[in-house]
């Protein structure tokens, strides 16, 4: 069973960094190559360039909450929503 986990290709779990701008600001985030994968499907099925999403969700969350905490995380989360058919749990 584990074979499906640890045989995965390290470039799969790579930490990528990219650039971005959010509220005005550059910044970078880093995350997994898979994850840059999936945040690039997901964006471009909104319609949207992966900055553009980020920096959407991003504002979204900060008018929500008022402050967004561990984004990089969220991002995450929001990948494995979106793999799961936007089922959303608790």
């Amino acid at each position: 069973m584990c074979e499906l986990f640890a045989g995965q290709d390290p470039q799969r779990y790579a930490s990528v960094r990219r650039s971005l701008r959010l509220r005005g600001f550059v910044t970078s985030l880093v995350l997994e190559r898979y994850f840059w994968e999936v945040l690039d499907q997901l964006s471009a099925d909104e319609g949207l360039s992966t900055p553009q999403f980020i920096s959407t969700l991003y504002d979204e969350v900060l008018k929500r909450h008022g402050d967004v905490r561990n984004f990089t995380s969220l991002l995450r989360v929001a990948c494995c929503v979106y793999l799961a058919g936007g089922k959303q749990g608790g």
